[in-house]
């Protein structure tokens, strides 16, 4: 072959190549799954400190790691809902990641819990004085935890089919309300958001994930059983009625309670509140993704401690509220101040998912949906870590539970720079500047 026949042979594989791309169909696949992750052994409990260091006495109702994997083009993403206080320590966060990356090839993922508080302690580490020893059924836990949630993606992103898609918002006047400040009007986020996936082929509903923003502390701390609070009755009800798996993602709900009104329990109220949810999906029309495209950036910041836990009486008295190995672990979390995380996804151009590790105040979420102009903004909290409260400004003048230092330790206005950050990352990722 002389080498002009041989530049023609490279001219028509390149001219191939470009035209079987060019009209390559896009890639928009979703699949999901979920995994029962209720603890089989007596272990700490989540959520209340007068509980101290009490074990677990059984289960109410299970708790799941729900998943929904995303492909748009060649990129993944999973969208995770625990029926748990947070999201897995930062060890076991990293292990999750890493292997849903190597097996699946995931590279993006939010990892929320739900916040309920009748979870397990996800806090402890297996060393003397840190867990080891007392409490060897929570770090046992820790690892069939790791796998479960795993297991739950890996499952979901065998379950991928070609998918359409929609998202909408409604407000839900009276579902919940601000514990915090005494000041009127009170700041609430009523609005609950569904992204809703539905099979291309069958049109039947692969996934909803349902964004809402309300405190799962409907069950007396005095129970010392497991249970998914609300969230749990509210996916059951989805799954039932409409169909699909039921992803919850926690909202922006460090100084929101729920409202049960006239529903006796949380079981009617979950109830309810899925049935809003349906009625959401129920109203929007689902369409093929034109140009599919997933856009993630995450990152860590350090924020100054407002409390010294190295100081000796400190430190006593946290042990004292909750317990020494608890404390011990939150001493070594924030021996070089508070390190929160934020995850920013833009999905098809459109839609944007922000995950903040931590108990941000409402307003953080409202002003940033407002600010973001886009067709949708869904913020997740308790997202990929956990840093305790993020209170506004404002709200860190007042006071109050949730506002002052004893549970909210990074300095005042971070909360604030962190919803900059995750505007300025939004703006960037549609080319605005």
């Amino acid at each position: 072959m002389n080498s002009r026949d041989y530049l023609t042979s490279w001219f028509l594989l390149g001219l191939f190549v470009f035209t079987h791309l060019a009209g390559a169909e896009p890639v928009f696949k979703v699949g999901s799954a979920k995994k029962d992750i209720t603890p089989t052994e007596p272990v700490p409990m989540w959520g209340y400190g007068a509980r101290h260091d009490l074990l677990s006495q059984g289960t109410l109702d299970p708790l799941h790691a729900s998943a929904v994997v995303i492909q748009a083009g060649a990129d993944k993403l999973a969208i995770v809902g625990l029926d748990l206080g947070r999201s897995p320590s930062e060890q076991s966060l990293q292990i999750i990641r890493q292997r849903i990356k190597a097996e699946a090839g995931i590279s993006h993922s939010f990892i929320a819990g739900s916040h309920t508080h009748h979870g397990p302690v996800l806090e402890l580490s297996n060393e003397p004085g840190k867990g080891k020893g007392r409490f060897d059924s929570a770090i046992r836990y820790y690892k069939t935890l790791e796998d479960s949630i795993v297991g739950a993606i890996l499952e979901a992103d065998r379950a991928r089919v070609p998918a359409k898609m929609a998202s909408g918002t409604i407000n839900l006047d009276g579902f919940n309300r601000n514990r915090q400040t005494k000041l009127t009007p009170k700041a609430v986020d009523p609005t609950l958001s569904v992204l809703r996936f539905d099979a291309t082929a069958t049109t039947k509903p692969i996934a909803l994930v349902v964004n809402f923003t309300g405190h799962p502390t409907s069950v007396p701390g005095e129970i010392l059983k497991f249970s998914a609070d609300y969230v749990g009755s509210m996916k059951g009800t989805i799954e039932k009625e409409f169909g699909g798996t039921a992803i919850f993602m926690q909202g922006a709900s460090g100084d929101i309670s729920v409202n049960r009104g006239t529903n006796a329990d949380y079981i009617a109220f979950g109830q309810t509140l899925g049935r809003e949810a349906i009625k959401l999906a129920s109203s929007l029309q689902p369409t093929n993704v034109a140009t599919p495209s997933l856009k993630v950036r995450e990152d860590r910041f350090t924020f100054s401690s407002r409390s010294d836990l190295n100081n000796p009486v400190i430190r006593a008295a946290y042990a004292f509220a909750f317990f020494p190995e608890l404390v011990a672990n939150f001493t070594e979390e924030y021996a070089t101040g508070v390190r929160p995380r934020i995850t920013v996804a833009l999905l098809n151009d459109e839609v944007g998912l922000v995950g903040g590790s931590g108990e941000f105040f409402c307003q953080h979420a409202n002003r940033l949906r407002d600010r973001a102009r886009l067709k949708q903004l869904f913020f997740f909290g308790y997202c990929n870590g956990y840093h305790q409260y993020f209170p506004t400004i404002e709200a860190a003048a007042e006071g109050g539970y949730g506002a002052d230092n004893r549970v909210a330790p990074a300095e005042v206005g971070a909360g604030e720079q962190l919803m900059d950050t995750s505007l300025k990352w939004l703006y960037q990722m549609q080319n605005k500047f």
